[in-house]
Order: structure tokens, then sequence, then C-alpha cells
């Protein structure tokens, strides 16, 4: 039965017009297909310079380039079948003519014309192929269409082909993409054999006939590292390495570049015949390291000579595989500090050269910039990987370390930010245990005392100045910010109250923002024991950890507490220490009444507390070396506790101005530790 016509068509309709076209028209006005894009894109990559080499954006013509590629693919393909040991390059000065020159065996002149202008014409296409030795061939081209492709869009295209066989050689010169070809007699040849193509791209297919000549250059140099033994020269400069892509490694930094493992990995497969063949898979990574880059990973790869500029298979496999072992490495220690470890903190400021040789490597398209998934290469990779990781873990723990403090940097960081945020809303809240001075125009007039004990703020709340004193009551010891982390500084309600109170955020620097502070005079105030010479340790240790500039600008000061309160004839006297009191019992000039020892600040009296207030000046905890102070705090509070022990048992003064503090502490723990033992 007839489909139902949906409308009637009037008259006579047109029809689509059915053309064919052959090869030639269709590579010239189809490039895309066969070369990639023919427009000008940026791609990140690298050059070479003199001696070393630069990561940079480059202006890249990928169908411009894979045509010049794919003749020298053809020199490798030779070179892997043990033909070829020298390729010479050329470039003309304008840029505009190309040579290349092989001296391999060739192939039978009768070919020659066939080779270059059809498609589907070559030698590598028998996939199931083997040489001598029963291994399958390891090859660049695999369709026939490379060479072919760069003559038909050519507007000069010229091939000597001298037959190391035959012992003849003959010259094709194919003109505006092939149209015309000229050819000239066979005959005997001395020197050596081997391929020589001159070059001239078609103006009409590229628009621009001018090669690059500092990416020329690169590939050049590429495939000599990639083929160590093979010598290439371009333009009289010539290339030859033994070491390969390790050579690559150390090119881009000579100090951290370690090979990281070479290995062959053979395998019996069958063909699609079925016929058992072995399949030989070389790969190589090498590695660089920069400490002081947090830059992205960078991956140079080549699967058989070929940039895999767009990644793929291996560059997936092998990067994942590193990742995980790694981190599997450093599982206990990250559990430990409370680190989640990242991706990027393993691999940032890393460079990894991966090279792979194997036989039918599959692409995804003629441009050949991503490999596709192989299950042999994927088992090759795979005990690669398992056999070098714990290598070059066991002769790496820096890097390890490194990478461990990379993640703590980075959690700090996060936990800056996390700081950053509690502290806006840190200004607006209410600190309900703040005592806070009545002034409101001028804060900078303001201090504020960190009190030890609730006692302690009922003495200072009545003998305070209203307008520009105010106060806050620690409960015990504060935290050690030393063995902390900045999120369980965060949570600790004590700190969170005093940087409330004052205005501070950890990661804000305060030099800029004094005027936006509550406070810009911060006394600590507490017992004159060794508790108390403790927590003044422990929150400077708070403050010059997370603000050293406040102790440069004075900020940071301790009011020492009067031991004693001597009623004399002439009024009260408040003594700080016995030495005080003893000078004041031999002076004649006053006669002593009645002595109070206070044990503490809550049992000061209100007279007291009005002493030491009133003053106009307290103890300023200075810094003269920033550095020293730092080790200082580090060696008081941080995790290596043999440290301390030696600091303690250590008879020299402290070279640093916190002995105001430390050196306080350090000597009431000798006389604790003396006492004890009498």
């Amino acid at each position: 039965m007839a489909v139902e016509e949906v409308k009637r068509r009037g008259g006579k309709v047109k029809e689509a017009l059915i053309e064919s076209k052959d090869q030639r028209w269709h590579t010239r006005n189809r490039v895309t297909l066969v070369f990639g894009s023919n427009d000008i894109e940026e791609l990140e990559t690298y050059v070479y310079t003199k001696d070393s080499l630069e990561f940079k954006t480059v202006n890249f013509h990928q169908a411009k380039s894979k045509a010049i590629e794919e003749i020298l693919d053809n020199c490798i393909d030779e070179f892997y079948r043990g033909h070829v040991t020298e390729v010479q390059v050329t470039l003309s000065p304008d840029g505009k003519v190309v040579t290349v020159n092989d001296n391999g065996v060739g192939f039978p002149l009768p070919k020659i014309k066939d080779v270059y202008t059809e498609f589907r014409t070559g030698s590598k296409f028998k996939d199931e192929e083997v040489d001598e030795k029963g291994f399958l061939y390891r090859t660049l081209g695999q369709n026939g269409l490379g060479a072919s492709a760069t003559c038909l869009t050519s507007d000069m295209f010229k091939a000597t082909v001298r037959h190391y066989n035959s012992k003849k050689e003959q010259t094709y010169e194919f003109l505006d993409g092939a149209l015309k070809i000229q050819k000239s007699k066979e005959k005997p040849f001395k020197g050596p054999s081997g391929v020589r193509v001159e070059l001239t791209l078609a103006k009409e297919v590229y628009k621009n006939q001018v090669v690059d000549k500092e990416l020329l250059r690169k590939r050049i140099i590429d495939l000599a590292y990639n083929n160590p033994g093979l010598t290439f020269t371009f333009n009289d400069e010539k290339y030859l390495y033994k070491k390969g892509l390790f050579e690559l490694a150390q090119r881009i930094d000579a100090t951290s570049a370690q090979l990281f493992g070479e290995e062959s990995f053979v395998y019996e497969t069958t063909n699609i015949k079925g016929a058992k063949v072995k399949a030989k898979y070389d790969l190589h990574l090498s590695i660089t390291f920069d400490k002081k880059s947090d830059d992205k990973e960078r991956i140079i790869s080549f699967v058989n000579s070929t940039p895999t500029y767009d990644g793929g298979f291996h560059h997936d496999r092998i990067k994942r595989l590193f990742i995980n072992m790694v981190k599997e490495k450093l599982e206990r220690t990250a559990k430990k500090d409370k680190l989640t470890l990242v991706d990027n903190d393993v691999l940032a400021g890393m460079t990894m050269v991966i090279g792979i040789v194997m036989p039918n490597p599959r692409f995804e398209s003629q441009t050949k910039r991503k490999l596709v998934r192989d299950t042999l290469l994927e088992k090759a990779i795979e005990t690669f990987m398992g056999d070098n990781v714990p290598k070059f873990v066991r002769k790496n723990q820096e890097l390890l370390d490194f990478i461990m403090e990379r993640a703590r940097s980075r959690q700090r960081l996060m936990d800056l930010k996390d700081a950053s945020k509690l502290a806006k809303k840190g200004k607006r809240q209410r600190v309900e245990k703040l005592l806070d001075a009545n002034e409101r125009r001028d804060r900078t007039k303001c201090t504020l005392f960190i009190c030890e004990g609730d006692s302690a703020i009922g003495g200072l709340r009545s003998a305070r100045d209203k307008l520009f004193q105010g106060g806050i009551a620690l409960k015990g010891k504060p935290m050690n910010v030393s063995q902390a982390s900045i999120k369980e500084v965060l949570e600790n309600q004590e700190f969170a109250d005093i940087m409330s109170s004052i205005g501070l955020a950890i990661g804000q620097k305060v030099e800029a923002k004094t005027h936006e502070l509550r406070f810009t005079k911060i006394v600590f105030l507490a017992d004159s024991d060794v508790d108390g010479g403790h927590i003044n340790t422990l929150l400077t240790n708070f403050f010059f950890t997370f603000w050293p500039e406040m102790f440069e600008m004075g900020m940071i000061q301790i009011a020492k507490a009067p031991l004693f309160e001597v009623v004399t004839d002439k009024g009260t006297i408040y003594c700080e220490s016995e030495n005080e009191l003893e000078k004041l019992k031999k002076s004649k000039d006053h006669k002593i009444k009645e002595i109070m020892r206070n044990k503490g600040l809550g049992e000061m009296s209100q007279e007291a507390f009005k002493h030491v207030l009133n003053r106009k000046e307290f103890t300023k905890i200075s810094v003269k070396d920033m550095k020293s102070s730092k080790n200082m705090l580090e060696t008081c509070f941080g995790k290596e506790s043999q440290l301390r022990k030696d600091l303690l048992i250590d008879s020299d003064e402290i070279d640093v101005d916190l002995s105001n503090v430390i050196a306080g502490v350090k000597a009431a723990k000798k006389k604790a530790a003396k006492d004890a033992r009498h």
C-alpha cells in the first residue's frame, strides 16, 4: 500500500544535487577531518630555549602542524623498524619550505605516486603484523592518510626515494595538490638510501604558508627526546639524547628531576586471525617537583613519540594511581593531624613526563591528541605504578613531609576564611563576659585587661576607670595554640570571646585596622605565681602566633600585681616581690605597721587594684628578633617535648625580649622543682 501523500506538490520539485568529489577536493576543502582545526588556537604548552624550556601559551595551527608531522612520523616508523639512524630537517628563511630527509631503506619506486597521492596506501594497515621476533609492530601511522593528505594540500611536494634493495632512486614532484605531476627517470644512487621530502603548504588551503619555526623546532627536539639514539638536525642544530625523556625532565628542573621508572612489559595476545603474538609496552615516567609553586600539575606525555596534548587514558590512569598510592602512604599521618588530603596537595608544583611506546595505539581522531583505553596498557600501567610508587616514596620522605605541610597550609587557609566570617559575626554579637569600657568616640584610648578568674574581674569592676578600661575573665589556663588547629582555636570559647571583644580576626593584620579595634592596649593581669606566669605565656603565644605585629606596636603588655600590701606610717606601699619587701624592711624611711600577702588577685584590696590600674604604663612585651621569638615560643609550646626539657636544664639567659614573660615562668618552674626536691 502506497504511503499517503501529506500535501499535494504543484509542478516539478527541485531535487538535491548528488555529487562525487575526488579525494584531492575533499582533503583540501575538508582538511579539518584529517588534520584537525584549520584556525589558530591558543595552546598551553612549552617551547625550548637554549638550555631550558619555557611553559607558555602559543598560537597553534593544528592542521598545518599535523601536515608537517605526518612526514616526520614516517621517519619515526622506520626508526622503530630499525632502519633509520638520522633525520635531517630544514626550514627555509622565509618559513615556507620544509625539507625532511632520512637515511632509511626507502620503498619500491613504483609505489611513490600511490603513497603520496592515494588514501589507504601504506605499509601499516595489518595490525596483526609481527617482526622477526614475533612482536607486534609499534608505529605512528595506521590509516594510510597522513603523507598523501599532506601532498594533496601542498602547492609543491617533491619526494626523492632512494630504495636500498633496488639501489635506485627516483624523484616525483607534485604541484598544486598533485594536479600536476613530474617525475625523473630511475637511476642508481651513491651514498645512503632513504626518503627526502621537500614541500610548501598550499596557501589556498591553509591561508598562510609560513611554518612556525619555534614549534617545528619543538616537535623535532621532542622526537629526539622520545627516541634516544636517533640523531636529528634542524637547520644545522644537532639533537641526540642518550637518556631520552629523563633528560627532558632534567631540562625542566635539573635539581629535582628524578627517574620514577622505566620498564618494558611483554604480553602474549592474539591477532585478528587468532594467532598468538607478543605485544611489548615500554613505559617511562620522570618527575620534577617545584616546592615553591602552588600551580596545578603539568603533564607532558607522548604515545609512540606523538604528543598527546589532550591527554587520555594514560594520563588519567597514571595520575590517579600516583595520587591514590601517595595518599594511602600518608593516610595515618593525615588522620592523626585531622587532615583530609586532596589531589592538589600531592600534585601541585609537579611536572610528570610520560612516555609510552606500544603496538596499535588508538586515538580519538587522526590528530592523535588523545589516547583511548587499551586493556593491555592498563595492565602494564597498574604493574608499573605498583612497583615504583613504594620505591619513590622511600626515596622522597622530604617530599611527603612537604605534601603534609601543604595540606596543613590549605587547612589553615580554609580556617582563616572561617575565622574572617566568625569575626564579622562576632562584631555584631555582644560578649556576655566582657566588662566593656564606656568610651564611644575614640576607642583607641581603651585598654582591655585579661584577668585570671572571676574574682579578679570583681576587683577590676570596682577599681577601674569605667570610661577607658574594660576587662574579661579567663576560666583556668587558656589553650596552647601551638598544638591546636585554627579550627580548634576558633571553637575555643575563651579565645573567641577575646577576639570578639577586641575586634580581631585570625588571618587579618592589625596595622591597617587599628581604628576598627575596640581596644588598642591589651594587658594581662594574672596572679604572681607559677600558674599566673604560665597563663601570661599562653596568652603571649596566642597573640604572637596570629598577630605578631601587635608586639611591635607595643599593644601587648603585662600588669604586675603586688604580692604584698605593706601598711606603714606614711601610707600603704605595694611590693611586687619578696626582694622588694626585704628592701622595704631594711629601709629606715618607713615604719611598718602591717604586712598583708596576696595569694592571688582575688585577695587584693580595692586600693591595691586601683594602684595597679592607675599606672600610666605597664610592662610592654617587646620583640627585638621576630625569628628568635617565634623559635622560643615553639620551644616552649610546640610538640617537641625534648626542647622544653633542654630549656629548663639550660642555665643561659633567654636571648629575646619575650623573656619578660617566659624567663619568669622558667625561673618559677626551676624554683618549684627545687622546692619539691627539698
